[in-house]
């Protein structure tokens, strides 16, 4: 079970890599988020988001005692699971102006790629320079000190996001 454990927590070895696992894990979220919209629903997406950071937070946790280590820096299932959420305020945005789901597929389209590159890059600067709170966080026992940082860092890209969209 534990290998098991360290597998699903290690992004599928991504955060073995041996430059920048953090940023590498990052981009395994990307396949994250198109799983997340092919069925189509705005619940399902959120819903899922909401289970997968909970399970991000156990996993971080045992990962930790496992390695024997604090945030282990190949632990990546919490840039991984931040991802998506980096992507709900655009999602949320043409789910409510057009009232269906986006397809996966408009992300990454022609006139929008560059968008979503932009959105993976503001990720990766707030999860590295972690602005109040997102460092401070850190501090929470176990997984929750892993994983809320990422997912503040998300937060943070959708309020930029959002600026731009408005």
């Amino acid at each position: 079970m534990d290998r098991f454990v360290l597998l699903i927590a290690q992004g599928l070895g991504t955060g073995r890599s041996p430059v920048a696992p953090g940023t590498v894990g990052t981009l395994l979220g990307l396949p994250l988020f198109i799983l997340l919209l092919l069925p189509g629903s705005l619940l399902f997406f959120v819903g899922l988001l909401l289970v997968l950071g909970l399970a991000s937070v156990w996993l971080c946790g045992r990962a930790e005692t496992i390695l024997g280590q604090c945030d282990p820096g190949s632990v990546v299932i919490d840039e991984i699971v931040a991802v998506p959420l980096c992507f709900c305020g655009w999602v949320s945005s043409l789910y409510f102006a057009n009232g269906a789901m986006p397809e996966w597929n408009y992300f990454f389209s022609g006139t929008t790629w560059y968008a979503s590159v932009v959105i993976v890059l503001l990720f990766r600067l707030f999860d590295i320079a972690k602005p109040w709170p997102v460092g401070s966080s850190q501090s929470f026992p176990g997984g929750w000190g892993v994983t809320i940082d990422d997912l503040l860092a998300a937060l943070y890209v959708n309020i930029v996001t959002l600026f731009f969209l408005a």
